[in-house]
């Protein structure tokens, strides 16, 4: 049986319609494909498109995987990304043509490999102030970028969803957001009232409409076209880098740090685990419970920490009164006595 038909039906009918998988993973496992298949038909000598299902073999596939490590430099983590592609395949033809149940399962028994895992990077209160307070919000992008911030910090959405997200997900009468995640599944949270306000202000007074292609669209970028989720990032990274050193910009992702942000703030404020998984959008709790391994054990230290940085930032500065939903004094000891 040709590979290639094989390959057709995998993205054809199994993703999209058999495990209906995003655009993003679609996008992931043919990124994968289409460095396996001429690293098949070069170590094989056979073109593409008579590369038969048999020649899958575990050999073939672990040498790719050592080929992306020694020759691309990619690291374990790409690595195991990869071969989660080729078991995907796999996983197909299992179900698709159980007479090559033996190629399939023996590809499904290659196992991922080990490497470290960086510790979560997650940006402090008095950080996520300093970022804020170094948005210029006197230009319709300072409010615009301001408002993704804030929002980033709030919902602990991915950037990716940031940046796909519809005017009508948005109900500032309820004060809710629905985010559209991974695996095309929805998840509904409630906002804080800071977040709703800036982005009925931002609705209101600043947001750019251009082209009609995108005109549901809650963040337009500068041209009035689709934000993206590597802009997001590079916004992320400007304020970052206003506001941060070097070394520590070294141990987080621009982006991500406000997602983790927000659930080491929602852990610190006695939320459970289970609402901190709901908010985050994680398919599986064991991914939430990588929170649970912070050493959080200077709890009070940050906190009285971030009452003085806001107090301080409070008596120098008017524009934090006005645009930062934490300045209130009683509402910052009301919260933090809740922790």
């Amino acid at each position: 049986m040709k590979l290639s038909v094989c390959i057709h039906q995998f993205f054809e009918q199994y993703l999209p319609r058999i495990k209906g998988c995003g655009t993003n993973t679609t996008k992931s496992y043919r990124d994968a494909f289409s460095l396996f298949l001429p690293f098949a038909r070069d170590t094989l000598g056979t073109p593409i498109d008579s590369l038969q299902v048999e020649q899958l073999t575990p050999e073939l596939i672990v040498n790719f995987l050592g080929w992306l490590e020694k020759e691309r430099e990619n690291g374990a983590r790409t690595r195991n990304h990869r071969l989660a592609a080729l078991k995907s395949l796999a996983k197909m033809i299992l179900y698709m043509h159980p007479n090559k149940r033996e190629v399939a399962e023996r590809i499904l028994d290659i196992p991922k490999k080990r490497y470290h895992k960086n510790i979560i990077g997650f940006l402090y209160q008095e950080e996520i102030l300093a970022v804020l307070d170094s948005v210029d919000l006197t230009s319709a992008q300072g409010f615009r970028d301001y408002t993704i911030l804030h929002l980033l910090f709030d919902s602990g959405a991915r950037a990716s969803e940031v940046a796909t997200l519809d005017l009508d997900f948005f109900d500032p009468q309820k004060k809710t957001l629905a985010i559209l995640g991974k695996g095309g599944r929805f998840r509904m949270i409630n906002l804080w009232p800071k977040t709703t306000d800036l982005l009925c202000q931002y609705i209101k007074k600043y947001r750019i409409i251009q082209h009609t292609l995108y005109r549901n669209r809650l963040f337009p970028n500068q041209q009035g076209k689709e934000f993206t989720r590597h802009g997001i990032y590079r916004l992320c990274r400007k304020y970052l880098e206003k506001v941060l050193p070097v070394k520590r910009l070294q141990d987080i992702n621009p982006a991500h740090s406000f997602r983790h942000s927000c659930a080491v703030n929602m852990l610190l404020a006695g939320h459970p685990i289970s609402d901190i998984k709901n908010r985050l959008g994680h398919e599986s709790v064991n991914s939430t419970m990588v929170y649970l391994h912070l050493d959080l054990g200077h709890r009070q230290q940050i906190q009285k920490k971030f009452i003085t940085y806001t107090q301080s930032l409070t008596n120098q500065d008017d524009k934090i009164d006005e645009l930062i939903d934490w300045k209130n004094k009683e509402e910052i000891l009301n919260w933090l006595d809740s922790l």
